[in-house]
């Protein structure tokens, strides 16, 4: 079926078919994910402690405290849907390593799933209260007031909206391949949104939305992001044993997933892509309207060009528009053996050889201009 024949009928069909059955196939990608992990393709994480710990968020912060770095803090934020550690999926190719090396106290925001209770948490809590109480835990711990934030996919919008209502805790913001605009003519997910009910409708037959409904609408959106592309990176990688341990590391977390609460979802879905309310100033949290001009502290921005997931024109307007004085655009353009193109800028050699030094050349020269 085309996803412009999906109506209202079609999702009935699926809540007849049942949340239930969506969480038991989600059990069974997870249980798949425990096999690649016992063919020793598991995550190889940097120590880390948890800092805090509440509903929904483990606040982990890396390295030793007596041997650690002592320089400026940054707060790592990953997506809302899986596993955070993609940051960390290997030694030598680790963002987290590498901020670390680069000599900055390094905390991440471990989005955890939540029960039914919570399921009505949405971008107001992810996208502020959560990381506000981060950013209150890295001070305390650091002696740092401001620090910069660092974001991916969709936790790149929950990133900018902390950077849109918080500017003056920040010494600097960066976006990693994140929907900020999403414009019709280059999205692709607007026509399945396009032709579906409202989100709440789906929201609310699952309670809280399974990963494996999320994947689902994701291939059916951008099969060749989801689909082809992955299969030829397994096709390249297989002459280099490198690249095809890489690649299958990332295929160990692609069944990591969990569900995302039913608020959340609606809002993402609706506030974010339906309506590009971020990109046009009328995304509200808690009682206050941001857009792209409430950014104001120094912006870095990496997109990929030739992706059709997140496309150029999902970042390059909303950087422009950023009300931040002092701004950097990067295009990345792609690795072999990183499985997912779209998670290349944080597990491919080639985004560890030639984006994050130039992130951190750009760092060090705000810092020594201020």
């Amino acid at each position: 079926m085309h996803m412009n024949e999906w109506t209202s009928s079609n999702w009935n069909a699926l809540s007849l078919f049942g949340a239930q059955a969506f969480k038991q196939m989600d059990r069974t990608r997870q249980a798949r994910g425990k096999m690649l992990d016992r063919a020793g393709y598991g995550p190889q994480e940097t120590p880390s402690i948890v800092l805090h710990s509440e509903p929904g968020l483990s606040l982990l912060r890396y390295g030793e405290r007596k041997d650690g770095p002592t320089g400026p803090a940054v707060l790592l934020v990953p997506a809302p849907i899986k596993r955070s550690y993609i940051w960390d999926l290997a030694p030598q190719v680790s963002v987290v390593r590498r901020w670390l090396e680069h000599g900055y106290r390094v905390y991440l925001a471990q989005w955890l799933p939540v029960s039914d209770e919570h399921r009505h948490f949405g971008l107001d809590d992810y996208g502020d209260r959560l990381l506000g109480v981060c950013r209150a835990h890295i001070a305390a711990d650091s002696g740092e007031e401001r620090m910069a934030i660092a974001g991916h996919s969709l936790g790149g919008i929950l990133a900018a909206i902390y950077s849109g209502l918080h500017p003056d805790h920040l010494s600097a913001t960066v976006l990693l391949e994140s929907p900020l605009h999403v414009e019709a003519k280059s999205c692709c997910f607007n026509p399945l949104v396009r032709a579906t009910p409202h989100a709440r409708q789906i929201a609310d037959t699952f309670g809280q939305v399974p990963g494996v409904f999320l994947n689902m609408m994701s291939a059916m959106a951008e099969p060749q992001a989801f689909q082809y592309e992955r299969m030829l990176d397994r096709f390249l990688s297989l002459a280099n044993p490198a690249a095809l341990a890489n690649h299958m590391r990332v295929e160990r977390w692609t069944h990591d997933e969990f569900a995302l609460p039913g608020r959340l979802f609606t809002e993402i879905v609706e506030e974010i892509y339906r309506h590009d309310a971020l990109m046009q100033g009328r995304l509200e949290i808690g009682g206050r309207r941001i857009g792209p001009g409430d950014l104001r502290a120094p912006l870095a921005c990496v997109a990929d060009p030739r992706s059709k997931l997140i496309p150029l024109e999902a970042m390059a307007p909303f950087h422009a528009a950023a009300g931040s004085e002092r701004k950097l655009m990067l295009h990345y353009e792609g690795d072999v053996g990183v499985n997912l193109q779209h998670v290349g800028v944080l597990v491919g050699a080639n985004a560890h050889a030639r984006i994050w030094p130039r992130i951190f050349a750009w760092l060090d020269a705000n810092a020594v201009t201020g």
